[in-house]
């Protein structure tokens, strides 16, 4: 039971964080059930949605949750998916990368297959974890009552992308991606 109410702490908190980070957006906040044999793996998630507003023209999806999966002393991540409207596919999206850091662990500069399109017509078929650059520090900072939590993005990448990270570095992809100046949330790009 102590661990279910520091859980919801920490979850609390995360949407406080989001809520007040994206002040004048609409912020709606869903619990979100994993099913059957998973749903132990990240007990108590919540996906945030933040409508298009003054912080951002975009729409975006935060975990709450996540936090205590695989966290070390009180430190834990949390994730934000940017995307062009609002759609539940993008909250399974979240979802299924929750599921996948409870298991693996993910953190910065790490990645994952989602096996079909992010959008349709969309070539971008991985998650590649990152800096939320989009929003800043001040998004990605999130205090929490016993430790923090660090909010990641979640940009979807092609198979080519991924290819040239392999070869040329995390960090020579991003300067890639800075250099054609990508817009993250084409579903064209």
């Amino acid at each position: 039971m102590v661990g279910n109410q520091r859980g919801q702490r920490a979850v609390e908190s995360v949407e406080t964080h989001v809520r007040g980070f994206f002040q004048d957006h609409s912020v709606t906040a869903e619990d979100y059930d994993l099913g059957p044999e998973r749903r132990e793996m990240v007990p108590g998630l919540r996906i945030l949605t933040v409508s298009p507003g003054p912080r951002a023209d975009s729409w975006a999806y935060v975990t709450a949750g996540c936090w205590a999966v695989a966290g070390k002393e009180g430190h834990g991540v949390e994730f934000v998916l940017t995307a062009p409207v609002r759609d539940e596919r993008f909250a399974a999206l979240l979802a299924m990368t929750a599921f996948y850091h409870a298991v693996h662990h993910l953190d910065l500069g790490h990645s994952l297959p989602i096996g079909e399109p992010w959008l349709p017509g969309s070539e971008c078929d991985h998650l590649l974890i990152g800096l939320p650059y989009l929003h800043g520090p001040d998004l990605e900072r999130c205090p929490l009552p016993e430790g923090h939590a660090r909010i990641l993005w979640v940009l979807p990448v092609t198979a080519a992308e991924m290819a040239y990270r392999r070869e040329h570095g995390h960090e020579a992809l991003e300067r890639l991606f800075d250099e054609h100046a990508i817009v993250p949330t084409d579903p064209k790009r």
